[in-house]
C-alpha cells in the first residue's frame, strides 16, 4: 500500500470505481497494491488487512512515458555538421551530407546515447524515425542504423519497447515493387510503415497505396505531414479523407501538421472534424517545429506548432514528442516527453490544470503509437512513475521523477 499518492484523474480509467479524494486535477488517498498491480484507492477510514505501507506524502504518480516521435538515427549529430541553421530543406540537404559519417560505431554510440536519455526521463516506449535513403538501401537490404538501432532495441527489451518507423517519401510508392519489398521486411520486423507527406502531386492516390500495403502486411501507419508554415494543411486532409473512405482502422499518427495554423475559422472547424472523425492521432513536435518554421530576415512572428487546443477540443488524441535532438534540424532539444509538453504549454498556451495534457505523454500517447493506453487503474508497478512533488504543474515543468519501485527501494527504511 502507497499511503496518502495523487493520481491525475485524466489517467485514470474507471474513477467511480477507482475512488479518492478529488483534488483538483488530482485524486488522492493510499494506493492499494495487489499482485503487484493497482487496484484503487481506499476510502478514507478504510484498512486492508495483510497491508504494510510507505507513505508517498501525497507525491504524484503517472504512468511511464512515452516518446512517440523522435530520429535516434541522427541525434547528437550537430557539433560536426557546421553551420546549417535555416528551414526544413535546408536542414534535410545538411543531415543527408552527415550521412558518410554513419558507420556501426558511429551510429550505436550516438543512439545508444539517445536511448539511454529517453529511458532516464522515464520513457518505457519509443517510436524512432529511420531514414529509408532509397539510394543505399534496396527494398530487401534495410539502411545500416535500422539494423543498429534494432540490435539496441533487443539489448533493453523487455523494460522498454522500441518501435521502428521507416521513413519513406511519398512519390516512392509509384514503384509498387519496391515499396511491396519494403512492406514485407517492415512486417517481419515488426516495424511501421512512415511516410513524409508535403506538397506532392497525386496524393490520394499514392496514398490508397500506402493504406493497401498497411492493410495487407499488418502495418501502423506514422506520417511526416504538412511540416509547413508556406502550405494549406492538403497533406493532413487527404490522409484523413483518405483513411475515412477506405475504412482503415489504424494506428495512424500524423507528426507536425503545422499547415493547420493557416486556417482559421469554419475552415478550420471542418478540416479538424475531418480528422477525428477519420480516429488519426497527431504528434505536436514543439521544438524543432519551433527551430524551422516561420523563418524569415528577422524575428520570427509566426508559431511553429499545430493546432493542439482545437484538436484535442474536437476529441482528437494529441501526443507530445522530442522529435530531433541536436542535429541539424534542431540543434538543441531533449529527448524527453515530458520537455515537449511544457515547450507545448509555452508554445500553444496550454493552461492548468495540466492533469488532462499528461495523457499527451502517458496513455494518450501509447494509443496514437498502437498500444494499450495502460491508465493507472490496472497498471504494474513496474510501469510506473513517481513525481518528486504534490502538484501537476511540477510534473510538467520537470521536477525529478522516479520509477516507482526503484523509489520506493530507495526509501526502504522509511515503510512501515
Amino acid at each position: 500500500m502507497l499511503r496518502d499518492a495523487r493520481v491525475p484523474r485524466a489517467l485514470v480509467e474507471k474513477p467511480a470505481e477507482f475512488a479518492g479524494r478529488i483534488e483538483h486535477d488530482c485524486v488522492r488517498g493510499d494506493l492499494l497494491i495487489e499482485e503487484g498491480r493497482v487496484r484503487r484507492l481506499l476510502a478514507p477510514g478504510e484498512v486492508v488487512d495483510g497491508h504494510s505501507g510507505f507513505d508517498l506524502a501525497g507525491r504524484v504518480v503517472v504512468p511511464r512515458l512515452v516518446e512517440p516521435h523522435c530520429h535516434l538515427d541522427k541525434c547528437h549529430t550537430v557539433a560536426r555538421l557546421g553551420a546549417v541553421g535555416g528551414d526544413l530543406h535546408r536542414a534535410i540537404e545538411g543531415q543527408r551530407r552527415d550521412r558518410a559519417r554513419w558507420t556501426r560505431d558511429d551510429l550505436r554510440e550516438r543512439a545508444g546515447r539517445g536511448l539511454d536519455e529517453l529511458r532516464s526521463s522515464g520513457c518505457g516506449s519509443v517510436r524512432t524515425h529511420i531514414d529509408w535513403d532509397t539510394d543505399r538501401a534496396p527494398a530487401g537490404s534495410p539502411p545500416l542504423a535500422w539494423e543498429v538501432i534494432g540490435e539496441l532495441a533487443e539489448e533493453i527489451a523487455p523494460h522498454t519497447v522500441v518501435q521502428r518507423s521507416a521513413l519513406l517519401s511519398l512519390e516512392i510508392f509509384d514503384d509498387r515493387s519496391y515499396v511491396s519489398g519494403v512492406a514485407r521486411l517492415l512486417a517481419a520486423a515488426g516495424g511501421v510503415l512512415g511516410v513524409f507527406v508535403l506538397g506532392q502531386t497525386h496524393m490520394a492516390r499514392r496514398l490508397r497505396c500506402v493504406i493497401e500495403l498497411a492493410e495487407r502486411h499488418g502495418l501502423p501507419l506514422d506520417f511526416h505531414v504538412d511540416e509547413s508554415l508556406e502550405r494549406p494543411p492538403e497533406g493532413l486532409e487527404a490522409i484523413a479523407r483518405v483513411i475515412t473512405e477506405t475504412g482503415f482502422e489504424g494506428p495512424v499518427l500524423c507528426g507536425h501538421a503545422c499547415a493547420l495554423m493557416n486556417l482559421e475559422g469554419d475552415a478550420l472547424a471542418r478540416l479538424v472534424e475531418t480528422v477525428a472523425r477519420s480516429g488519426l492521432s497527431i504528434g505536436a513536435l514543439p521544438a524543432t517545429n519551433l527551430y524551422l518554421q516561420g523563418r524569415g530576415a528577422g524575428t520570427p512572428q509566426r508559431r511553429g506548432i499545430t493546432r493542439v487546443r482545437e484538436l484535442h477540443g474536437a476529441g482528437v488524441t494529441v501526443a507530445f514528442g522530442s522529435d530531433n535532438v541536436a542535429d541539424a534540424f534542431c540543434p538543441v532539444g531533449r529527448l524527453d516527453p515530458m520537455h515537449a509538453l511544457a515547450l507545448a504549454v509555452l508554445t500553444a498556451h496550454l493552461d492548468p490544470p495540466f492533469g488532462p495534457w499528461l495523457a499527451g505523454v502517458t496513455t494518450g500517447a501509447r494509443r496514437a503509437i498502437g498500444l494499450d493506453p495502460q491508465p493507472i487503474d490496472g497498471a504494474r508497478t513496474a510501469d510506473l512513475l513517481v513525481a518528486d512533488t504534490t502538484h501537476t504543474a511540477d510534473v510538467v515543468r520537470g521536477v525529478p521523477r522516479f520509477a516507482l519501485e526503484e523509489f520506493l527501494s530507495a526509501n526502504a527504511a522509511g515503510a512501515g
